[in-house]
């Protein structure tokens, strides 16, 4: 397991940390001359994990230790806390839920094309708009939070959340725009292969049992069909 690997596992980690910090009764901690209440906390266990995200893909690439298993639980771990931050946020009645139910539907939609993808053995990685999503969910969620202490701040984060609506879907039907149809090629042509593949068996079986008959005395030579 290698360090890139292991802070993905870490952003996983954090996930009931940042809801149990959400959902909790209002409390405040004062640590010297600074109160730090529960959406606070909520907004640090969540910049932690968010960075973890971008030092997780730098690592990896840097030391050149991209592997398999990291391609495919990063953008699980990043849905994990996104959608686990969205869906806190409607317990708190911060954010409408039928935003959420959008945004969670949307990522269940493109990791159920990934797992099709990875069935054909192809491996599909995160477009250029699929990454502006993440960041503008980040800055999302980053004010709703601190519109929890400021509520100054809320119509600003419910402006950011239109957008990260307007991209998620924008960059759902780009993933299935370009990758959709190569994974259908593929799947054609290994359907096409075995098809192949299954026909020259039969000609081989056939000659075999022509062989057969030959060699009983059933078929005489130069008589054959």
């Amino acid at each position: 397991m290698n360090l890139p690997n292991l802070l993905t596992l870490l952003r996983i980690f954090f996930v009931p940390l940042l809801v149990a910090a959400l959902v909790q009764e209002s409390r405040s901690v004062r640590l010297g001359g600074l109160v730090v209440t529960n959406e606070i906390l909520a907004l640090i266990i969540f910049l932690a994990a968010s960075v973890t995200d971008l030092l997780d893909g730098y690592l990896a690439r840097r030391w050149k230790q991209v592997t398999t298993v990291g391609t495919l639980l990063d953008p699980i771990a990043d849905k994990l806390l996104i959608s686990a931050a969205l869906i806190a946020l409607v317990q708190v009645e911060v954010i409408p839920a039928w935003l959420v139910i959008l945004i969670v539907a949307r990522e269940f939609a493109v990791s159920g094309l990934r797992s099709i993808a990875a069935s054909a053995g192809y491996t599909i990685q995160a477009s250029d708009l699929g990454k502006m999503k993440m960041v503008m969910q980040v800055a999302a969620v980053s004010l709703f939070l601190l519109g929890m202490h400021w509520p100054v701040l809320a119509p600003w984060a419910m402006r950011f959340m239109w957008l990260v609506v307007a991209i998620a879907i924008i960059s759902a039907v780009d993933y299935f725009r370009k990758f959709w149809r190569r994974v259908d090629d593929q799947v054609k042509r290994r359907g096409r292969v075995e098809l192949l593949q299954l026909e020259r068996q039969r000609k081989r079986e056939e000659r075999a049992r022509r062989k057969a008959e030959r060699r009983a005395g059933l078929l005489q030579p130069g008589r054959e069909p």
